[in-house]
């Protein structure tokens, strides 16, 4: 069996070769199916397979310290194809979360979605819906019982509404989305398989708008309108916020990794460019730099120390850590890279600068799971419970 020190090695190799050709990638707005068949070729999609099952998952607080290191890694080379990929991580990470052996159908559909992981099937998430502040719970989508769906073990629905922001559209195998089924009162989320399925309507998936952001750039974010779109229900038959509050630390840490390798790749890219002029610096521009650093450092302690808190094993705390190191992140990330900015001059408003791209992509992280006006209402909750 691949080993994590191999898997991340392999990272590493493809990183640091797509970094080498970053101008090109940073001008894409599209992702590239062969970069995704190189990272699956590193055995990265198997992180979060059982070990019984073939993988290297072992247990929450085990192996996300690892798969947020390959991540990270990942980041320096392509944020888009990182962000893409962690996805993966967040998406299994539902399943893995919570194992029950005295609820079968459950169990059932665990060891499924592992197989299609060990087999190379990237999973990938577009639960998000316009007005709804990236809470599930506020979906309009609804989903009604059906005779068939998926090849997936689980009870088949049709579901319909409006949907954004699923990133990864065309590359992943599998997507989850969010929607409340006929009927009752709490929704729940369902499988979507979206291989070779048209995009025009025809088989209850439409194209609404094509991901334009100008952060994370060649995510394929798309908009999608579902239209009685074949799925799978979650087979989980207690509250969804068992299964969400389970893996939350997994969630938040995998977007805090890759924010966090575009900071680190930032600070060291923008420390080359300026230490053959640092003697000339003015004052404002030695503490911005300064102040830029200083930030940079503090993010990587509050990741660290989450990811040190998630490995201690008390679950309460380790989602108050990862949410307090994922929103504090992004706005340490988004204030260096300003005054990153600042420091190298008026050339990084150009798109021909790293910087500007990289700008615009740590502001992403603020606005992934959970989002700002979530995690914040979050965070009070924990702070008094």
């Amino acid at each position: 069996m691949t080993s994590w020190a191999q898997v991340h090695t392999a990272v590493g190799d493809l990183a640091a070769e797509w970094a080498s050709a970053r101008p090109e990638r940073q001008a894409r707005r599209h992702l590239e199916r062969a970069d995704f068949d190189r990272l699956r070729e590193t055995g990265f999609l198997r992180a979060v397979v059982p070990e019984e099952h073939g993988g290297l998952w072992r247990s929450l607080p085990e192996s996300t310290g690892p798969i947020c290191s390959m991540l990270r890694t990942l980041a320096t080379g392509d944020p888009s194809v990182a962000l893409v990929a962690a996805m993966h991580p967040a998406v299994v990470g539902f399943w893995l979360a919570l194992p029950d052996p005295s609820k079968p159908a459950w169990q059932t559909q665990r060891d499924a979605v592992f197989a299609s992981a060990a087999e190379g099937r990237q999973w990938g998430t577009i639960t998000s819906e316009p007005g709804s502040g990236g809470d599930i719970g506020r979906t309009k989508a609804v989903a009604v019982a059906a005779d068939s769906g998926p090849e997936l073990p689980g009870d088949p629905f049709l579901v319909s509404g409006d949907k954004h922001f699923g990133s990864g559209s065309g590359i992943a195998d599998f997507m989850i989305t969010s929607a409340r089924p006929e009927g009752e009162d709490e929704p729940t989320l369902f499988v979507l398989d979206v291989r070779d399925r048209p995009w025009d309507g025809s088989a209850g998936l439409e194209l609404i708008a094509e991901w334009d952001g100008m952060g994370m750039a060649a995510t394929q974010s798309h908009a999608m309108r579902l239209a009685g779109c074949p799925s799978v229900r979650l087979a989980w038959d207690g509250p969804l916020s068992d299964i969400t509050l389970a893996a939350a630390p997994l969630v938040a840490s995998t977007f805090t990794a890759v924010v966090l390798g575009v900071f680190d790749e930032a600070v060291r890219t923008a420390k080359a460019q300026l230490a053959p002029k640092a003697e000339t610096l003015r004052a404002y521009e030695q503490v911005e730099w300064t102040r830029a650093e200083l930030d940079h450092w503090l993010a990587v302690q509050a990741f660290e120390g989450s990811l040190r808190t998630i490995e201690a094993g008390d679950h309460a705390q380790s989602v108050h850590a990862a949410i307090r190191a994922k929103q504090g992140i992004a706005e340490l990330a988004e204030g260096a890279l300003s005054r990153l900015s600042r420091v190298i001059g008026g050339g990084t408003f150009s798109r021909r600068s790293p910087f500007s791209a990289w700008f615009e992509d740590v502001r992403a992280l603020g606005f992934l799971r959970p989002p700002w006006g979530l995690a914040y209402d979050n965070l009070f909750l924990a702070s008094f419970t």
